[in-house]
């Protein structure tokens, strides 16, 4: 049987570093795994794991869609798993195209495609269960325990920065490491709540840029908390990164979209996640 992957993350990215064992355990006498890369060849350590990991790896950034259906049929694929969904650099037109036989949505995109050349989307019972199905255009192939794969050999620096270092004090310190488009006025009323009622706590989450800095500490201090009790630090590599969640407490999680990679990653550390279950896919990742 031969699968093929598509996606433009095959590098330093958060669904490489979900899927790279999991192509790495492929049973090879039962399947031929062959990568489709339409992103960016960053020649990073990722991207060199993954072209190893594949049986084949064709980089197809410079094709056509209808380039890329025609190369899919002329290599046989059976399984097409697309890894993208609508998230950035997605190229939805290959699937519509139908490029294999059988077309499945996998892990990048927490949703229905609603599309009737997409047969399958690869899930849980938690993610969707029994009462969500009539919500998705695709039948829902559910996987035993989580959906989400990932990578047992991911690598925590031995290194951590201290808590002083980061700007953190002393006190209890709650983090969030999701994208900043997450946090909600309903989750982040709920944030301010905790710090007015936990003395010395801060807030530590992602910098990604310098306006979103600027509102949350403004809209901190709306709510009565002082905005210099948010912390924010820039992304860093993995393994560091991975260290650096020692110096937190407790992980809050954001509704209506949860935290997905962000929430494995914390566990992977060490750091409990306190979450909440929404109602849609996107919602119910981290439970």
């Amino acid at each position: 049987i031969r699968v093929g992957y598509y996606s433009a993350d095959f590098h330093d990215h958060a669904t490489a570093y979900l899927i790279a064992e999991l192509i790495e355990t492929h049973d090879r006498s039962r399947f031929d795994c062959i990568a489709f890369s339409f992103g960016p060849d960053r020649r990073d350590a990722m991207r060199q794991r993954l072209a190893s990991g594949f049986d084949r790896f064709v980089d197809v950034g410079a094709r056509s869609d209808r380039e890329i259906v025609d190369l899919s049929r002329e290599l046989g694929i059976d399984i097409a798993i697309d890894l993208k969904g609508f998230t950035r650099d997605s190229r939805p037109a290959i699937f519509a195209g139908r490029c294999a036989p059988v077309q499945a949505s996998y892990l990048g995109y927490p949703g229905t495609m609603g599309a009737r050349h997409m047969d399958y989307i690869i899930a849980d019972s938690v993610v969707i269960p029994d009462g969500s199905r009539r919500h998705y255009s695709e039948k829902v192939v559910r996987l035993p325990g989580c959906y989400q794969a990932n990578d047992t050999r991911k690598q925590i620096s031995q290194r951590s920065p201290s808590r002083q270092e980061l700007g953190l004090g002393e006190g209890f310190v709650f983090c969030c490491f999701n994208n900043s488009y997450k946090i909600q006025p309903a989750t982040f009323d709920c944030w301010m709540r905790i710090l007015q009622r936990v003395d010395g706590s801060r807030l530590w989450l992602i910098e990604d840029n310098a306006l979103a800095v600027r509102n949350l500490r403004r809209e901190a201090q709306a709510r009565g908390v002082d905005g210099d009790r948010l912390v924010f630090s820039k992304r860093i590599a993995l393994a560091d990164h991975l260290a650096r969640h020692r110096c937190a407490d407790l992980f809050l999680d954001t509704l209506p979209y949860n935290a997905h990679t962000t929430a494995s990653d914390a566990l992977w550390a060490g750091l409990p996640v306190l979450t909440r279950m929404g109602q849609a896919f996107a919602g119910r990742v981290s439970v």
